[in-house]
């Protein structure tokens, strides 16, 4: 027994051998691996698919890569871009720096001044203020994204030959730099770099073009880029019909103070342009890199929930603004108590987002105007009711005049003619009867003749003859 229970444990352990080594093999892979590959964080989620990027920027991707960085930049201030729209409409006649020295002290973001340089593209930013708002959107939730898209949509126009040097521009390409995409869906690094650069580089020509014709055949039928045409007068010449159309020159020394970093998914700012042309303004040599401020963004609602962490919580200062405007932690937590108390007494807590207020106050003035409809069936029922009220006492005035009345004439008249009248007390019925008996002999008698009765002397008996005379 003691020679087949080892036999017994011998065998196990062999059988148990090669389980343990599979077991701990897939172990030191994945530490393996853990080693190999650094832990990442998960993607940020993509405001916009590809399609709607492409669909966005293509009236833009064919821009100078400077005007193009300034027209990001400015996108992310729409109510700004729509009072510099209303002023270049005011001023048509003014353009370059010397429009940009006249808006200094408008309270615009520099890059929406630096546009007032080009009234065509303010022309054409200003027909339709939400698809700003959409790009400006975009550049600040998806930057990187949004670089693909322009360079994807530049390759569509060159393979279409509808993008290439010219007098107006200058078209180079490089090696593709490095990308770093935000959208769940990873897509291919582009193969090349595109810049578009003016020929001169003092003289700015803003092109036209309509995005149906000049990218060739368009990827996404469900989702076309729309065209905005230039105003009258703007462009010249018949090339808008079949590419690109260029206006006349705008001179420039120092609006255009940004560039695209293709690279880095941002924008680069020349520190000595930005201060020639903004002298109430000047940056420090370090701030070349540029950086949204929420301040200029007027209230306009951030479209992503990352956005408005980032810029729509807390402006710059914001903390060492709360004990100035008398906020304390203490305070804080107090209110806090006081209003888990209202709770839990049946009070409604305050709305925690502009949706939840508006529809509360969609309730309240619904709940109004039926209080108000209800208003007059009330005070009708309140007129009634008092009505009621003064007439009752006079209902109960008359009952109690009326019992009096039948009191009083109750008093007044005698007993009814009753055949049972006499049963109660039969001697007085026998009196009278009796004296009805008498009364009726008394008139059944034969009566005097009425009248007064007359006396009269008796004569003596006449002696003789005749009567005397």
């Amino acid at each position: 027994m003691c020679v087949i229970h080892r036999y017994s444990m011998i065998l196990l352990a062999l059988l148990a051998i090669p389980a343990h080594s599979e077991d701990q093999a897939p172990t030191n892979q994945q530490a393996a691996g853990v080693a190999a590959v650094p832990a990442t964080a998960a993607p940020a989620q993509a405001v916009f698919r590809t399609e709607e990027l492409d669909q966005m920027l293509a009236p833009l991707a064919l821009y100078p890569d400077s005007l193009l960085a300034q027209v990001l930049m400015a996108s992310t201030y729409p109510g700004n871009v729509a009072d510099a729209v209303d002023w270049s409409k005011a001023h048509p006649n003014v353009s370059g720096d010397d429009a940009v020295r006249q808006v200094a002290n408008q309270p615009w973001d520099p890059s929406v001044q630096s546009l007032v340089a080009f009234p065509a593209v303010l022309a054409t930013m200003g027909q339709d203020p939400a698809w700003v708002q959409r790009v400006g959107d975009a550049f600040l939730a998806q930057p990187n994204d949004v670089m693909d898209s322009v360079q994807r949509l530049r390759r569509q126009a060159q393979v279409a030959g509808n993008l290439e040097s010219n007098e107006q521009q200058k078209v180079i390409v490089q090696p593709a730099a490095p990308s770093s995409s935000t959208t769940v869906v990873q897509q291919a690094a582009p193969p090349q770099t595109i810049i578009i650069e003016p020929a001169d580089p003092q003289v700015v020509y803003v092109p036209s073009y309509n995005p149906n014709v000049v990218y060739g055949s368009w990827p996404s039928p469900s989702y076309p880029p729309a065209y905005y045409p230039p105003p009258p007068g703007y462009y010249l010449g018949s090339a808008l019909a079949a590419g690109l159309a260029f206006g006349a020159g705008v001179a420039i020394i120092d609006s255009l103070w940004g560039d695209c970093d293709w690279g880095g998914g941002d924008i680069d700012i020349d520190v000595n342009r930005y201060n020639n042309i903004n002298s109430n303004r000047k940056i420090n040599a370090n701030q070349n890199t540029w950086r949204h401020n929420a301040v200029n963004r007027d209230g306009v609602p951030y479209r992503d929930n990352a956005s408005r962490q980032k810029y729509g919580r807390q402006l710059d200062g914001a903390q060492q603004r709360d004990a100035l405007r008398g906020r304390d932690p203490a305070r804080t937590a107090d209110r806090e108590r006081a209003r888990q108390s209202l709770t839990q007494r049946g009070f409604e807590a305050p709305a925690a987002s502009n949706r939840q207020a508006r529809e509360r106050a969609q309730t309240a003035s619904r709940d109004l105007r039926q209080e108000q409809q209800a208003r007059p069936r009330a005070q009708a029922g309140d007129r009634d009711l008092r009505k009621d009220q003064q007439a009752r006492p006079r209902a109960t005035s008359n009952t109690q005049a009326r019992q009096q009345a039948r009191k009083q004439h109750a008093s007044t008249q005698g007993p009814r003619n009753n055949a049972f009248s006499g049963t109660r007390s039969p001697s007085q019925s026998r009196a009278q009867a009796s004296r009805g008996k008498t009364s009726y002999s008394a008139a059944s008698r034969p009566k005097a003749s009425q009248g007064r009765t007359v006396q009269r002397p008796s004569n003596a008996p006449s002696r003789g003859g005749a009567r005397r005379r």
